[in-house]
């Protein structure tokens, strides 16, 4: 069982997994270096464990210790016991849910080893914010997506924002990175896999008449919010794909623009 230990210092080095975590330079350069990510909520807190992450420690106002009790009597971890107000101090923010948890990170599977058994992917290039990769990988859950594939430059998928947004999900979807961008992608054709760029770009075919859910292997290519996929990735694509669009909107934000293309290339959606 874990121990319960009151904390009432936001300076004691106990709490140092907590410190800064809305300084987002900081915590991006700190928690991968040392190997750890934050889970904010109940329900998160479950999820990584769930997913066999093992827990550093846990942050808890009073009144969350009866709900986490079985969590807390399951690890070994300690449970710092603190105020809100505390919490805030050391955090950054007010932690609204009353419970964060450090967990270990466990290493990333290669791109080869997702692609030897996946059928759908999506492969993210550029997306550096935080929300919209929660939002992917919500969806990527949801409608049946295999893996994620980022680029170099993606944003962590385990930073504390992402995690939230995806409510947990960015621990049922597998992931890894390229190498090398674009190529990386490369690795990706020769796995079997048709290389589908999203863009909103009038010279690319509506996803509907693609039919990449009749596909035997699909990765779909999302580029950043705004700027989209860049010219190298799209020249390296097999295919340029859209969303048909309505009273002149021309393009959606990535994370629902995903959410679309996600169930376009389902391979169990229903025939029209």
């Amino acid at each position: 069982m874990a121990e319960l230990i009151t904390v009432e210092d936001p300076d004691d080095p106990r709490l140092t997994d907590y410190t800064g975590l809305t300084d987002v330079e900081l915590r991006r350069r700190r928690e991968p270096a040392e190997g750890l990510f934050i889970a904010e909520g109940e329900k998160v807190i479950r999820r990584a464990g769930d997913a066999g992450y093992a827990m550093r420690s846990m942050l808890l106002s009073a009144k969350w210790v009866d709900v986490m009790r079985d969590v807390i009597e399951e690890v070994p971890a300690p449970v710092y016991v603190v105020d809100p107000a505390l919490a805030e101090q050391v955090t950054g923010y007010h932690v609204h849910r009353g419970a964060l948890a450090s967990m270990r990170r466990k290493p990333l599977p290669t791109a080869a080893d997702l692609l030897r058994t996946a059928r759908r992917v999506a492969v993210m290039e550029s997306v550096n914010d935080h929300t919209n990769i929660g939002a992917i990988f919500r969806s990527a859950a949801a409608l049946g997506m295999d893996a994620v594939l980022l680029s170099p430059d993606c944003a962590d998928p385990l930073y504390r924002r992402s995690v939230k947004v995806s409510m947990g999900a960015v621990f049922s979807v597998p992931y890894a990175r390229l190498d090398s961008w674009p190529g990386g992608l490369d690795s990706v054709r020769e796995a079997g896999f048709t290389l589908l760029a999203l863009t909103p770009d009038e010279k690319a075919k509506a996803l509907d008449d693609v039919a990449p859910h009749r596909m035997d292997r699909v990765a779909l290519m999302l580029g950043a919010e705004g700027e989209g996929l860049s010219r190298q990735a799209l020249v390296a694509a097999d295919e340029w794909v859209r969303i048909p669009m309505s009273h002149g909107v021309d393009s959606l934000n990535v994370g629902a623009a995903a959410a679309v293309a996600f169930y376009a290339v389902a391979t169990g959606r229903p025939e029209t």
